[in-house]
């Protein structure tokens, strides 16, 4: 069984996800910050929780620094960056979205 880690976000995760998304949802539909911490950042924290030693090294020579690329639901990709922290839990550190949205 893999050991689960316990993941937090950091508040420039969410200082990104305020940049790069709005308040509300567009006229056109495109999503708002709620619709993605509703659809996509469970998912995003269940693989940091799960599968952290899977996921590529951000730099040479720091094996703590991990970065999660995917697509979503909402969005055509994402990448995500992660510290594992000395008390063994994960903190979110990073978040870009491409937000070219499909009916662009």
């Amino acid at each position: 069984m893999t050991k689960r880690l316990n993941v937090r976000v950091n508040p420039s995760f969410f200082e990104d996800l305020d940049r790069q998304l709005s308040s509300h949802r567009g006229s056109n539909g495109e999503p708002s910050r709620v619709d993605f911490q509703a659809v996509e950042l469970l998912p995003i924290i269940e693989e940091f929780a799960t599968g952290l030693s899977g996921l590529p090294t951000l730099m040479a020579g720091r094996d703590d620094y991990r970065l999660l690329i995917k697509t979503g639901v909402l969005f055509r990709g994402m990448s995500v960056t992660g510290q594992l922290m000395n008390d063994g839990g994960v903190e979110l550190l990073q978040l870009e979205i491409d937000t070219r949205m499909i009916w662009d």
